[in-house]
């Protein structure tokens, strides 16, 4: 799955009087730039979506944030750890306040990190997922998704530590069906967590997805009952079925 978002930069700078000329004809300026983050109205939301932004400034500048020259810059959107979108970035003293908007792609998200995207825009794939909750939960009082609260199992995934993370992993290859929808890849991501390089053999590093509404009962059970016993975790209350009912 790939999802697409826009992005604005937001870039401010004006001329400090009481800081003396480096070169003449030059006056010396502050500047700031910000990413947004825009929703379909086209209204800017912070860029929670990235989990770093490194901004690649002109090294002759001793403080990055003062000049009296313009340069283009790069910024360095960072998706996961590893994996970053480059993004140039002219700055310029023509106006005082301008911006530049550019389109970047985040190709198969954590779940953590589609429910952060959900805030700006639906996801290509909300509408099958919305069809398989609907249908699981038409087919009666005893299907899992009447039993079971999924955005509370993959809120209780995304703080697994690496050896529990290592294990549901397990679970879920033992148990897996022709039904379900996963999605592997290289990026070292599964469910709003990074799979270890090289922690296991079975468990190649590389992105491991999974639609948790996809799931067998037997399988959303296992998991269920894992994290239930898992209390420095995640509380019990929280997967507690009878709150569900």
């Amino acid at each position: 799955m790939i999802v697409e978002r826009k992005i604005r930069l937001v870039t401010d700078q004006n001329v400090m009087p009481d800081k003396p000329a480096q070169v003449e004809g030059f006056p010396m300026r502050k500047w700031s730039v910000s990413i947004f983050v825009l929703d379909e109205a086209g209204e800017e939301h912070t860029a929670d979506c990235f989990q770093k932004v490194v901004y690649n400034l002109h090294p002759s500048f001793e403080n990055p944030t003062q000049s009296w020259g313009e340069f283009e810059m790069v910024i360095d959107c960072y998706t996961t750890e590893k994996s970053k979108q480059s993004i140039p970035h002219d700055l310029n003293f023509q106006s005082n306040h301008y911006v530049s908007e550019h389109t970047v792609s985040f190709k198969n998200p954590s779940q953590a990190l589609q429910q952060i995207l959900r805030e700006t825009g639906p996801l290509p794939n909300d509408e099958d997922r919305a069809k398989r909750k609907g249908a699981a939960g038409a087919a009666g009082p005893k299907k899992a998704s009447q039993k079971y609260d999924y955005e509370k199992i993959a809120d209780g995934l995304g703080r697994l530590e690496e050896d529990d993370l290592l294990r549901v992993i397990q679970i879920i290859n033992d148990n897996r069906t022709e039904g379900m929808f996963i999605k592997s890849d290289v990026d070292g991501e599964w469910p709003g967590l990074s799979c270890p390089k090289g922690s296991a053999d079975e468990f190649p590093a590389g992105e491991f997805s999974i639609d948790l509404y996809s799931m067998p009962e037997t399988l959303t059970k296992l998991l269920w009952d894992h994290l239930v016993r898992l209390p420095s975790t995640v509380s019990y209350e929280c997967f507690n079925p009878a709150n569900h009912f």
